[in-house]
């Protein structure tokens, strides 16, 4: 089975919330558009780096835009923040889709939907994001409850929950939120230090909840957003492939969920898949981790963008 998703003449993805900040890159480009705040320069209005992601995806078809918010970040006023200092009008948002359940993505979710202004507005989430308690083990005798994303929340945030364990087109097409996805590769098997209950049985989670968003650039191929690829970005991008029927890769872009040491032996097996997918950008962003990320810049020099908090990305068909 393959969904249609309509190709669009451009793709912007603006970065509300990311691990790192610098404010003095100065490396813009016809791609790249790095954070400048919307006042002067002040002790108040700087961009705020957290453990966390968030992105508005805007669309262009005919200079028609359509909006998107993927994620929301990880402290209640981060993203908030950044989106106040950057001068985004979060009223464009139309829909919004939600990566995973874990804290590091939802925390902002308040704040933002508040900004946007559109009580109801729907809220794409596979079932599996409610999943509680999830923890991360440290040792057989250390482990810390991770704050669990709830209905509860959804409502105070003022959302429809569409929940989906297909993908799900956005937009009128011009996004496809991937949804459930397959796990195809022998060597992404998820982080082995996070892990959940059911039914009081501890077990390693699967995150069956994780997810992507994907669009369409013509000419160039498919531009793949996720979130923190717990599945596996390879995994993610094959998916992605098979479901749309589109081989061809513009960019891929998001966490890659790389770091730490028990990720160490994935890294150079995703290089290296990666590199006969052969993308023309690759964005690693949020929890690739700052070894894995050193190391797909080496490999993939002039194709590879660093990702900020504030950062704009624009993939167009006639670049």
């Amino acid at each position: 089975m393959t969904v249609s998703v309509q190709a669009v003449d451009r793709v912007e993805i603006l970065t509300l919330q990311d691990n790192y900040i610098d404010i003095l890159a100065g490396d813009d480009s016809n791609i790249i558009t790095r954070a400048r705040s919307r006042k002067e320069i002040d002790i108040q209005d700087s961009i705020i780096a957290e453990h966390g992601f968030s992105a508005m995806i805007t669309t262009f078809l005919d200079d028609r835009p359509r909006t998107i918010l993927f994620d929301f970040g990880f402290s209640e006023h981060g993203a908030a923040f950044n989106a106040r200092n950057l001068g985004a009008d979060m009223s464009r948002v139309e829909i919004m889709a939600l990566s995973h359940g874990h804290m590091d993505h939802v925390g902002g979710i308040e704040k933002l939907s508040g900004m946007i202004g559109k009580p109801g507005i729907e809220l794409i989430v596979h079932p599996e994001v409610f999943r509680a308690p999830r923890y991360h083990k440290v040792s057989e005798n250390l482990k810390y409850v991770l704050p669990p994303f709830t209905r509860q929340k959804a409502k105070e945030a003022a959302v429809t929950l569409v929940e989906t364990a297909e993908p799900y087109p956005m937009a009128e097409r011009q996004a496809l939120f991937l949804s459930e996805i397959e796990r195809v590769t022998g060597f992404e098997k998820g982080a082995p230090s996070l892990w959940y209950e059911k039914d009081g049985v501890p077990m390693q989670d699967t995150f069956e909840d994780d997810t992507s968003l994907v669009f369409l650039v013509k000419n160039k191929g498919l531009v793949i957003l996720s979130g923190c690829a717990h599945s596996g970005i390879v995994n993610t991008v094959q998916y992605a492939r098979k479901v749309t029927g589109i081989d061809q890769v513009y960019a891929v872009m998001g966490g890659f969920h790389l770091s730490g040491p028990g990720l160490e032996p994935v890294i150079q097996p995703t290089i290296d898949a990666l590199k006969e997918i052969d993308p023309a950008y690759i964005i690693p962003a949020h929890c690739t981790g700052r070894n894995a990320a050193g190391r797909i810049e080496a490999a993939f020099a002039d194709r590879f963008i660093l990702n900020m908090s504030g950062t704009k990305l624009s993939f167009a068909s006639d670049q």
